[in-house]
């Protein structure tokens, strides 16, 4: 076994693989951008060394240097976690050419896996099912228009070199075919410099499940499916093991097409197959298709973990040392239900945008599993992925550990940024997906009901302005000679001001005027009845909802809304592109601009009908939140 291995990621997936390396007295190296100088991975490893400065291609893509700082510190393998270097088969020959060993799969296994058409062909090749579809070099638009055309509507256009769900169209006629094409062309260009794309037959019911693997170059084993079925933009939001309504034959015929795939690459390590699922008449032997093969960790491998009792970070450890398998397939079973959330710092009710910002506060239930790479006081910052934590349930059932799902981000508390926490509750109560019927569309059907802003009660209101007015419990609270004290407190929520009038008397009760209603609070100890927190000039309350209130001060009288004459960058990002120009009419909702940011492009469109009056940026330029972009004239009163 290795005594040192460097790790050469951050966030989440560095913290989790140092957990499994301290519990097997392998000493870690860290390494880190200057960026996360201050990062939670940084201090919880043995030792630490800087790449360079925060921008992706002078830090964690940097191979070399993080193969130097193995060799200055003695590491004697490297584990790239996912992302960033962990599928770049140039990186693997790097560390071993250094004489260092990779944990993971060997680059051929990776080459033959990178790209969606090679790999689709020789998974048929394989004897493993794939979805119908071009899979060719032929990339001329009006040749790969034909190809749809014959395949049938919809399709779907997908990055040959893709991941993510980037550089994929969803088409579902042929007019919209060669714009959804150059789009897809462009994101793919941007996002793995490779604009080549494949056309495949779109699943009208499709779910999403894929298969565990682990493998030792020469044999291997699945640990049964996860399905990632609840998605949006192609991103997995939620995921659960083992799949609802699956089959003791199903899933022996999708096992044995994973370890045919794994098999027939040589593989060695963990991977994963993913296959697209017909789920319109139930799960079959014959409804599924080979999608693509993640030649790394997965984002949502804890599911697994929990339902088989694997720690598949220490199996790749033992694999890469030259350890056989640790398991044989026959030992593999399955322990109840488990259930992923990922939480993420973006604004839901904009578009999923994703949202920067210090996190004041962050509290999470003991009764889940928490992966996280930030605490209180960590900035999410533009250069990186937004996720806070993955927050993981396990339960006899699935019923039963959906409850519990439930109930952890209940009780989940996170303040100083925007986060997505509102909407994985809603969707963890959504029926369909209570009942199990899910496939890749269920977040589009009930995406209004899913975003919708939630109001704030009464009491909400009342408990954000007692801790806003910071009345703290003792003998003298409220001492006045005459009357108990009385004083109004202003809040804002979501652009509506809210006005709270507080009478304090003694023992620590407040009555508190909202509107036509009094609320009596009494503090409890710990809190005024819910949980609330004050952070800076907002308080948050947290429960079955979190809600954000912007403390007003009553001297500030100025302010102004912003209105529909300009288009602000939403985020700090890279324009890609600007579509418009000084004089030009516009129609509301045309494409104004497009903005890379959080390694999504974001296409930002007219507020209304109008002429062009001014455009303040340039494809190249990098923006800060809230920078103009455009103005349109002012309309006429």
């Amino acid at each position: 076994m290795f005594t040192k291995i460097l790790i050469a990621n951050r966030g989440e997936i560095a913290c989790r693989v140092i957990q499994s390396a301290r519990k097997m007295g392998v000493r870690t190296v860290a390494v880190y951008s200057d960026a996360d100088a201050a990062a939670l991975h940084v201090r919880q490893a043995d030792e630490a060394v800087r790449l360079g400065p925060a921008p992706v291609a002078e830090s964690y893509l940097r191979a070399d240097l993080i193969v130097q700082a193995a060799l200055d510190t003695g590491a004697q393998a490297i584990h790239p976690g996912y992302g960033f270097l962990s599928e770049n088969p140039e990186f693997v020959e790097a560390v071993e050419a250094a004489g260092l060993v990779f944990i993971g799969p060997s680059a051929k296994a990776i080459r033959a896996m990178g790209l969606k058409d090679a790999a689709k062909a020789l998974m048929h090749d394989a004897g493993v099912p794939v979805v119908p579809g071009y899979h060719g070099d032929n990339q001329d638009p009006a040749f790969l228009a034909a190809q749809a055309e014959q395949i049938g509507y919809p399709v779907l256009i997908k990055a040959v070199a893709g991941g993510g769900g980037k550089g994929m169209r969803l088409v579902e006629a042929p007019s919209n075919f060669p714009e959804n094409l150059t789009s897809a062309q462009a994101e793919a260009r941007t996002a793995f410099g490779n604009a080549d794309v494949l056309i495949e037959k779109y699943i009208t019911a499709p779910r999403h499940i894929e298969v565990q693997v682990f493998g030792d170059g020469t044999d291997a084993v699945h640990l049964f499916e996860r399905d990632c079925s609840l998605q949006r933009r192609h991103q997995k939001v939620i995921e659960e093991a083992p799949a609802p309504g699956m089959t003791d034959a199903v899933r022996q015929a999708m096992g044995q097409a994973a370890v045919k795939a794994a098999k027939a690459i040589g593989y060695a390590g963990a991977g994963t197959i993913e296959f697209i699922v017909d789920g319109s008449d139930g799960l079959r032997a014959d409804g599924f298709w080979f999608m693509e093969m993640n030649t790394r960790l997965q984002v949502e491998h804890p599911v697994t973990e929990a339902i088989t009792g694997v720690d598949l970070v220490e199996w790749q450890l033992r694999v890469a040392a030259g350890e056989p398998l640790p398991a044989r397939q026959a030992d593999m079973s399955i322990d109840g239900h488990a259930f992923e959330a990922r939480l993420y710092a973006e604004d839901v009710p904009a578009g999923f945008l994703p949202a920067t910002g210090v996190i004041d506060h962050l509290v999470f239930p003991e009764t889940a599993r928490i992966d996280s790479g930030v605490e209180a006081g960590s900035e999410i910052s533009p250069w990186y992925d937004p996720m806070i934590a993955k927050v993981t349930v396990h339960g006899p059932d699935r019923a039963t550990a959906l409850r519990a799902l439930s109930s952890a981000l209940d009780a989940t508390q996170v303040a100083g940024t925007v986060t997505n926490l509102g909407f994985l509750r809603k969707l963890s109560r959504d029926a369909g997906f209570v009942a199990g019927d899910v496939d890749t569309g269920l977040i589009a059907r009930e995406e209004v009901m899913l975003c919708t802003v939630d109001t704030p009660t009464a009491r909400d209101i009342a408990v954000a302005a007692v801790v806003a007015a910071d009345i703290a419990d003792g003998p003298l609270t409220g001492f006045s000679l005459w009357a108990p004290l009385t004083r109004d407190i202003a809040l804002g929520f979501d652009g509506a001001p809210h006005v709270a009038r507080l009478t304090v008397h003694d023992a620590g009760r407040v009555d508190v005027a909202v509107d036509d209603q009094v609320i009596s609070l009494i503090h409890l100890g710990a809190d005024w009845g819910m949980p609330a927190v004050r952070h800076g000039m907002r308080v948050t309350v947290f429960g079955a909802r979190t809600l954000t209130f912007d403390m007003i001060d009553p001297l500030d009288r100025g302010g102004a809304m912003a209105g529909g004459d300009t288009v602000l960058a939403p985020m700090p990002g890279l324009v890609r592109d600007v579509a418009v120009q000084v004089g030009q009419a516009v129609t509301e909702g045309d494409r104004i601009a497009v903005l890379e940011a959080m390694k999504m492009e974001h296409v930002l469109r007219a507020p209304r009908d109008g002429i062009v009056a001014s455009v303040a940026v340039a494809a190249g330029d990098q923006v800060t939140a809230g920078a103009l972009m455009v103005a349109l004239e002012e309309e006429d009163p």
